[in-house]
């Protein structure tokens, strides 16, 4: 059930800010669109809700249970700027809004955005790692709850990860693109 709940709200939050994002530019329906763009962490509530009543029904805490974490973690994390992301690009299609910036793909701006990116993901996994230990608190059973202390060492070892590839850009950053027009 939590795993069919997690793509619902995965969906939820894509819609919401479609629906947001319409209300506010297309149908010129400003505090519409900002309730329904305000309204992405009720999704992240309700994920929260059903995984409690689940593990507190009995139910054997499993990697699923650990994804939920891991969702609302990364929600917190990035969800902010993947708003701002589309933002930017219904507001320039639909509101005659500043075309987004191409992005950045090598040197010390490329490295940042990578650093700043490894941040959140830090975020995230902090934040996810508190519901994981929250809910390993709340369950109380370690038999019960060893799915998710190996999730917290799996996210450990993709955030690791995630930190060497990250930052071996400020230590080796990508040079910029050769133009084949030049000669």
């Amino acid at each position: 059930m939590i795993g069919w709940l997690i793509i619902a709200c995965e969906i939820g939050f894509w819609i919401f800010i479609l629906l947001g994002l319409v209300s506010r530019y297309i149908l010129k329906w400003r505090k519409t669109g900002i309730v329904l763009l305000a309204g992405t962490p009720v999704i992240d509530l309700v994920l929260i809700v059903a995984t409690i009543i689940d593990l507190k029904n009995g139910q054997q805490a499993s990697s699923i249970h650990g994804l939920a974490a891991i969702y609302i973690g990364i929600t917190v994390a990035f969800g902010k700027s993947m708003i701002r992301w589309a933002d930017e690009r219904f507001a320039y299609r639909f509101s005659n809004g500043p075309k987004p910036q191409k992005k950045i793909n090598h040197g010390p701006i490329h490295a940042k955005k990578e650093r700043n990116g490894w941040f959140r993901h830090l975020l995230g996994w902090v934040v996810g790692n508190a519901f994981l230990l929250g809910m390993i608190l709340f369950v109380g059973d370690a038999e019960r709850t060893e799915e998710l202390v190996n999730v917290m060492r799996m996210w450990a070892l993709i955030l690791g990860a995630d930190f060497l590839y990250s930052f071996s850009f400020t230590l080796f950053p990508k040079k910029e693109p050769v133009n084949a027009d030049r000669s």
